[in-house]
């Protein structure tokens, strides 16, 4: 199982999705005191730790799950949108972190180091199980040479029956007994394997002094071959009266495991190289990006500013003008409008995600409030709206009512001609999270539709339509930026949520959306706002 760790509910739902989306299984925690309790509890195969947390930083969270004999050899990934400077990647891999991921990531790298670390872990408790296996079968062996003292046949017998190299050797370290496996790496009994780096001749003499089982990675080569394989050295002393009288020793073959573990490794290796070069890149079309919203709220707003002024003096100070020229006014003076109007709606698009509160909002209010300040455009229609009592939902306020007003005032602009315009919103529980789930009384979601009466449009522009800078009608007929259903979208989608469409042309247009009752971040009972 691997955990999630971040404050942040919308990287742990995305990342949650994604790993989902490949078959792993997920827990998650928002903050590293949550995490510490379920690492006590559960067993987890790799964690994925953000590192600015309230109350208990990554590092901090990462060196005690590093201080807990359970969860200290957990493999964790450090994810930080903010501590990207070495120093602080230093610190991470000095914290116990396996690797530090910068945020934006590319995802499809993430999932590569995700399951390559998973895949990693899990080799590590299979090689965990197999030590815990060799120590229970001699501590077997302990037992047995205790209830039959000196009854060495049956010890060797059994050491004999293994499919590793077995031994054992004296108080002092002499060879007693070898089983068959040891001759196909040493051609005597007192003859020791060799061994590519050092002794284990020594190694032996090394768990005498420290008078407890050793474990040790050698590279041993059977006789007649060339080549070195990894193997691991089990060195356990048969206690006698509280005394070693005696060491086992068990050498297991871990050549394929080993190779794979590098070869992953070095792919890892290449992987975070690429990672980094695509960081940069995305670090430089961040700034750029950046740098044209200031441009758009500061320096194309301001000559758009004087462009109105200007053209309301010469409009009022040569006065009257004639009818064409005041005729050329208006059109500067609408044209300025409609694109001071498209500079505020791409500004409201690209800040969507500044605001990520979420607060326990009656949607009864949004909608009466709404509806008072839109009153004098509700008359000059002759509209006529209604809405069903609606429920209580987690959601970011300011957002939630930018929804609705997008989709009130295109049913109010978009009202066909001497045809009254009805506008009705109507809400229900579901079960599940699709635009067609069955109502259920008490379901997660909740299904919020709001129905016109207008000219509609054909469904072949169904998703089109949300798309930014898309318009099924020309601004010299309705006016508009052709962003306002796109801010919808992403408002919707930010709110892990659905929108579609239905519509058929000169009948009407419903817009249908899907919230969840409830997001993933906990909301203080206090937190409760009507906008």
């Amino acid at each position: 199982m691997v955990l999630i760790v971040d404050d942040n509910q919308e990287n742990v739902f995305s990342l949650k999705t994604l790993l989902n989306l490949h078959k792993f299984d997920v827990d998650t925690a928002n903050s590293g005191e949550e995490a510490l309790k379920k690492i006590l509890k559960n067993t987890y195969s790799l964690i994925i730790l953000d590192v600015q947390m309230p109350d208990m930083d990554g590092f901090e969270v990462a060196e005690a799950i590093s201080g807990y004999s359970k969860s200290k050899d957990i493999p964790i990934i450090f994810l930080s949108a903010v501590n990207i400077h070495k120093k602080f990647i230093t610190k991470g891999y000095a914290s116990g972190g396996i690797d530090y991921v910068t945020k934006p990531f590319d995802p499809d790298i993430l999932l590569l180091k995700i399951k390559t670390f998973y895949r990693l872990a899990e080799q590590t408790r299979r090689l965990q199980e197999m030590d815990r296996e060799l120590r229970d079968e001699i501590e077997f062996r302990k037992r047995a040479e205790s209830r039959l003292k000196d009854n060495v046949a049956e010890l060797e017998s059994i050491l004999e029956s293994i499919p590793q190299v077995a031994f054992t050797t004296d108080f002092d370290g002499n060879v007693e007994f070898v089983n068959q496996n040891w001759y196909q790496y040493a051609a005597t009994r007192d003859e020791f394997p060799q061994c590519e780096a050092g002794d284990m001749c020594q190694y032996i003499k090394s768990a005498i002094r420290a008078q407890h089982q050793q474990v040790h990675e050698v590279k041993v080569k059977k006789l007649g071959l060339e080549t070195f394989r990894f193997y691991v050295l089990y060195l356990t002393p048969v206690q006698q009266h509280g005394i070693a009288s005696k060491w086992v020793g068990i050498l297991t073959d871990i050549h394929e495991q080993k190779i794979a573990a590098q070869l992953l490794e070095k792919r890892v290796q290449e992987r975070t190289t690429e990672l980094v070069r695509t960081n940069q890149k995305l670090e430089e079309s961040n700034y750029e990006l950046q740098q044209f919203a200031f441009i758009a709220s500061h320096d194309l707003q301001e000559p758009l500013r004087k462009i109105q002024v200007f053209s309301n003096l010469l409009n009022e100070k040569y006065t009257p003008p004639s009818p064409q020229a005041q005729g050329y006014l208006e059109k500067i003076n609408l044209s300025a409008e409609r694109l001071r109007k498209l500079i505020a709606d791409v500004l409201d698009y690209s800040n969507i995600k500044g605001e990520t509160s979420f607060s326990v909002v009656d949607l009864n209010g949004v909608i009466e409030r709404l509806l008072t300040d839109l009153e004098v455009v509700i008359k000059a229609k002759g509209a006529s709206i209604t809405a069903s009592p609606l429920p209580t939902l987690e959601v970011i306020p300011v957002q939630i009512r930018q929804v609705f007003q997008n989709l009130i005032s295109n049913a109010l602009k978009f009202a066909r001609k001497n045809v009254p315009c009805q506008i009705a919103i109507t809400a229900e529980y579901i079960a599940d999270k699709a635009i067609d789930a069955p109502a259920v009384p008490d379901g997660d979601y909740c299904r919020i539709a709001v129905q016109d009466n207008g000219i509609g449009f054909s469904e072949d522009y169904a998703e089109k339509i949300f798309e930014i800078f898309q318009r099924l009608n020309t601004s010299e007929r309705y006016e508009g930026t052709g962003i306002g259903l796109a801010i919808v979208k992403k408002v919707i989608d930010r709110h892990h949520g659905l929108i579609a469409a239905r519509s058929m042309e000169s009948l009407g247009t419903c817009f249908i959306m899907v919230f969840p009752v409830r997001q993933t971040t906990p909301v203080e009972a206090s937190q409760q706002y009507t906008i």
